[in-house]
């Protein structure tokens, strides 16, 4: 294959492929990107009519021969500082850009949110966009009919679908993109920074759909600089600074890598160490059957609630709580989750939920350092031995930081008859960094062993930390430090 070529194959039954072959789907070969770089504007027109063919340009490698393979259903990252290549590289694999060397060969349908709206016409209304852009990917008009209201139910931008997407917000842009693009179940899915758009329970539903495509065998590859994606769902980390690949492997150590490169504390013997220790693990493991779905994904919170859904006519209707009193609730003072996950067997309620600074105001901000309160108010429809009061704080991922429950605070529940009512109330100090979280709860319990869930409120609200002292990591461990100086004798 000659230079400056993308070779994009489809795989087909029967091919005559070799199983290592096939199991790759994106095979990035000694990639290099040139830039021609001038001192001044005229210096381009010298040298297009100089006769002696003199050069007035420096080369600017973008990258510099970059190798690295994607597995099928393999979710892989991306990192590096600013200005490393991580996007040109995205934009090579996608055919936005041609190598000026090298070659990439994909196997399979590419599905790329790149910069917010490319690929979208700014006169084109939001639903035009989706039938366009659907008709680009090879779906007819029938097979995007059939997308298009789990499109916009994912989307939710309202009425705004029906108007010019040059009138929408970053935030629309993001959210009509990634609803119209998960909704093709793609077989590769390529992402580069956009989820960091948007409210903080857009950005947790993009991630849980992340979850479910990787379950169903998506192929992922994602550029962020969020180093915590990087370690919940990347199976495998490329690390490339200045234009050139300095290694691949396990999320935490080239996170510890891409760390000592921002400190400038990266040094040749690292380097030296990073060639004897190349990462061939990482392909010969997905060759030899390893499943990059379930096992590595979700944690048991993600995978618990995935199973306590039951049938339709089982769960509670989110509307009969919030209106059971028509006095004030104090749910109505809270930024609520407007897609509410709300589950369970319907046994209990939660009917209405608080979150209280220490000044008793009910609020969705809390300030580090200060003591606050998480309460909840709980109906039973049948009577039940032993309920137990649970909240967990998650952050936008869905990784669990934080939470406890009844059971585990010593507090136990009397049995309860049915129309009982109990208000249950968690005061802790605040020390989670600042930043925007997620709080769940529940009523569960356990009947014959087994757990049960009587409701649950997944993701229901948001928790904004406000904090002038940010340390390092999830929460602050409230350090102490004290200087001595020692003069020399």
């Amino acid at each position: 294959m000659a230079d400056n070529e993308i070779k994009n194959t489809s795989e087909k039954a029967g091919d005559n492929e070799s199983m290592v072959d096939s199991d790759f789907v994106i095979d990035v070969k000694d990639v290099t990107k040139i830039y021609r770089l001038y001192d001044q504007p005229i210096d381009r027109l010298k040298e297009a009519v100089s006769l002696t063919h003199k050069n007035y340009h420096r080369d600017f490698y973008a990258l510099n021969h970059i190798n690295f393979k994607v597995g099928k259903g393999e979710s892989v990252g991306i990192i590096g500082t600013n200005g490393s290549g991580k996007s040109t590289i995205l934009k090579i694999i996608t055919g936005v850009l041609t190598p000026s060397d090298g070659e990439v060969n994909i196997k399979g349908i590419i599905c790329a949110l790149l910069e917010l709206g490319a690929g979208f016409n700014p006169d084109y209304t939001g639903i035009e966009n989706v039938y366009m852009n659907g008709t680009m990917m090879g779906f007819t008009k029938e097979q995007m009919d059939e997308k298009l209201q789990e499109i916009l139910d994912f989307a939710d931008i309202g009425d705004f679908v029906n108007q010019p997407v040059k009138s929408y917000s970053s935030g629309m842009f993001v959210r009509l993109a990634f609803a119209m693009y998960v909704a093709m179940d793609p077989e590769i899915l390529i992402v580069d920074e956009a989820l960091s758009v948007g409210d903080v329970f857009f950005q947790a539903k993009c991630y849980h759909r992340m979850d479910e495509l990787r379950r169903n065998g998506t192929t992922i590859l994602m550029v962020t600089h969020d180093l915590g994606s990087v370690m919940k769902y990347c199976d495998r980390v490329v690390l490339i600074n200045k234009g050139e690949k300095i290694a691949e492997g396990k999320p935490g150590e080239m996170v510890d890598l891409y760390k000592k490169i921002l400190a400038g504390r990266f040094t040749e013997e690292d380097k030296k160490n990073i060639e004897k220790k190349r990462d061939a693990e990482a392909a010969v493991s997905f060759i030899e059957g390893q499943d990059f779905g379930v096992d590595s994904i979700g944690g048991a919170a993600m995978r618990d609630a995935e199973e306590s859904f039951g049938p339709e006519e089982g769960r509670n209707d989110p509307k009969d709580d919030i209106h059971h009193n028509n006095g004030h609730l104090m749910q109505d003072e809270l930024n609520l989750n407007p897609n509410l996950q709300h589950y369970g067997d319907g046994r209990a309620s939660i009917y209405d939920l608080g979150i209280l600074d220490q000044r008793g105001k009910v609020t969705n901000v809390i300030v580090k350092g200060e003591t606050f309160s998480i309460k909840e108010k709980i109906r039973f429809n049948a009577p039940l031995e032993a309920p137990i009061f649970t909240f967990t704080i998650k952050d936008k991922r869905g990784a669990d930081l934080t939470g406890t429950n009844t059971m585990i605070e010593e507090c136990s529940i009397d049995p309860v008859k049915e129309g009982d009512e109990y208000v249950c109330t968690f005061t802790q100090r605040m020390t989670l960094q600042g930043g925007e979280y997620l709080l769940s709860m529940s009523c569960t319990g356990f009947e014959q062993g087994e757990h049960v869930v009587y409701d649950r409120k997944y993701d229901v609200a948001s928790i904004t930390v406000l904090s002038n002292k940010n340390t390092v990591g999830v929460y602050d461990m409230e350090s102490k430090v004290t200087l001595e100086r020692h003069n020399k004798q």
